[in-house]
C-alpha cells in the first residue's frame, strides 16, 4: 500500500544536471518528512538530505551541501532532488526514504527508523 517510487527526473538546464524525483502513494505525503540517500558502488548507505512535511525545514549532509537542492510539490506527491557541480563520487543509486517515525524529522535519523524505501535510481558521473 505504501509505496515511493523514484525516477531519474531528466536534466536541468543549462549544465544538463539529473533531478531525481520520488512519487509518493498509500500514506498522507503532506504529512511526511522525506530523506534522500544513496549508496556508492561498494559503499555503505549515506543520508543525503532530508525536507519537512510542508517544504519550511530542509537539511543537507556536508558532501553535498551548496551543490543539491531538495523540495517537494505536496499536490503531486513528490519530492525532488536537485543536482549541481556533480563530482565523481556522486556516483550512486539514489533512494528517497520515510516511516512511521522519520516522518517527524528531516534530519537525519536511525536507519532501521525508515520503514519505506524506493527502489532507487542511477545517477553516473564519469571519472
Amino acid at each position: 500500500q505504501v509505496q515511493l517510487v523514484e525516477s531519474w527526473g531528466g536534466l536541468a538546464q543549462p549544465w544538463g544536471f539529473p533531478r531525481p524525483s520520488c512519487a509518493a502513494s498509500g500514506f498522507t505525503f503532506s504529512s511526511y518528512a522525506i530523506s534522500w540517500a544513496r549508496q556508492a558502488p561498494g559503499k555503505g548507505l549515506e543520508w543525503v538530505s532530508g525536507i519537512y512535511s510542508d517544504g519550511s525545514d530542509t537539511y543537507y549532509a556536508d558532501s553535498v551541501k551548496g551543490r543539491f537542492t531538495i523540495y517537494r510539490d505536496n499536490a503531486k506527491n513528490t519530492v525532488y532532488l536537485q543536482m549541481n557541480s556533480l563530482k565523481p563520487e556522486d556516483t550512486a543509486l539514489y533512494y528517497c526514504a520515510t516511516g512511521a517515525r522519520a516522518a517527524f524529522t528531516a534530519v537525519q535519523a536511525m536507519w532501521r527508523e525508515y520503514d519505506y524505501w524506493g527502489q532507487g535510481t542511477q545517477v553516473t558521473v564519469s571519472s
